[in-house]
């Protein structure tokens, strides 16, 4: 998908590579110096030799009027040679003088990603957003004979502000770093949160917040992505775990139910090691039933309770504190479900549970003994 994205946003820009820009204009007058060597540099045919008169001729007449036009033809040069850091300075050099020359500002960034520096994408997508929507906020002409190129320019502007959107995101995506990462896909929200690319980095986004301790922003984002994608399994681990955190069950309970529901049925994405994809999901399955049991046997329901710890136990044994905890809370439900009735299987069942959380060094080794030896003694089990 996002190979035929890029695909059509180079060919639209390409096709519009030959718009005029907003300022940038050739005035050639051979009854002048400048105007002998600007007709000699247009008309050289060798794109070496045309460079090297063109820097020439910026670096002798750096204030002449078509000394903008000389460095914007200049960076495209630069841009198609691989000079990038070259492309750079001449584009910065145009937008002091026009920050409105979206074709510039577009080459710009082009360069910035050339040179895979993160700061620069930053900086020249900005920039060519920023000179994007001035151009799509300009009022249509008045003029019939105008508004086809309005509409062109337009059209361009609108191209040139969803590659940027792009460029940001593979940018942050490619970030060895959560801090660069978070920079980026900031930017990107700022730009426009409504963006397509927007949505699709915020999963890495609310990683890069988690490895940086912003866990509020981490789940604020996590809730974004849940609102485009309710089954996402790791959002929904991730906010529902915070929100268990901060008991708040009205809050979490949601999450981890939608977690147990659509867990099961997901196969592992194409790519990903079977192995190690059933391992986490398996885990997963696990958290999401421990917390929904745990939670229920906190509130005495213990057939919820019973049901969820059940369900976790195989899931969770890989964790001592979390399989102490379940068998805990799952004894304690099967006794309360089995004692008003004398249930002997679910007693013997909750005396068993008790025992194997008792052989765990826990919080809840003490309680599950003194539970072994009440249900012995209550029932006369020696």
């Amino acid at each position: 998908m996002i190979r035929l994205i890029v695909l059509f946003l180079a060919l639209a820009l390409a096709a519009a590579s030959s718009l005029p820009a907003a300022k940038r204009h050739l005035t050639v007058n051979t009854e002048t110096p400048e105007g002998v060597k600007l007709k000699a540099l247009t008309d050289e045919a060798d794109p070496a030799k045309k460079l090297a008169l063109m820097e020439q001729f910026v670096n002798e007449h750096p204030k002449h009027d078509s000394a903008t036009w000389v460095l914007g033809e200049m960076q495209a040069m630069y841009l198609k040679n691989g000079e990038f850091d070259k492309a750079i300075a001449a584009g910065e050099t145009v937008l002091i003088d026009d920050a409105d020359d979206l074709g510039v500002a577009y080459n710009g960034l082009k360069a910035a990603e050339g040179k895979k520096d993160a700061a620069l994408v930053k900086k020249w997508a900005v920039a060519t957003s920023a000179a994007a929507k001035r151009a799509i906020a300009a009022p249509k002409p008045a003029e019939a004979d105008e508004t086809a190129a309005w509409t062109a320019a337009v059209e361009y502007a609108k191209q040139n502000d969803a590659y940027s959107e792009y460029a940001l995101y593979v940018a942050a995506l490619q970030a060895t770093s959560a801090a660069t990462r978070i920079e980026l896909g900031e930017t990107l929200e700022k730009q426009n949160s409504a963006s397509q690319y927007a949505g699709m980095l915020r999963p890495s986004l609310t990683n890069a917040y988690q490895q940086t301790g912003n866990h509020a922003k981490a789940l604020e984002t996590a809730e974004l992505v849940l609102q485009t994608d309710p089954a996402n399994d790791d959002m929904l681990l991730y906010a529902a775990s915070k929100y268990y955190e901060a008991k708040n069950p009205a809050k979490w309970t949601p999450y981890a139910k939608k977690l147990a529901e659509t867990l099961p049925a997901k196969t592992a994405p194409q790519g990903a090691v079977e192995a190690v994809w059933n391992q986490n999901k398996s885990l997963k399955l696990g958290l999401a039933n421990w917390m929904l049991g745990v939670a229920a046997s906190n509130e005495q329901r213990w057939m919820d309770a019973e049901t969820y710890l059940r369900a976790a136990l195989p899931n969770v044994q890989t964790d001592k504190a979390l399989t102490a905890e379940t068998l805990f809370h799952l004894a304690l439900a099967t006794y309360r479900l089995g004692d008003p009735k004398k249930d002997r299987k679910r007693i013997d069942e909750a005396l068993r549970l008790n025992t194997q959380c008792a052989a765990i060094v826990s919080p809840f080794q003490a309680p599950a003994r003194k539970n072994i030896a009440a249900i012995k003694t209550a029932y006369r089990i020696p």
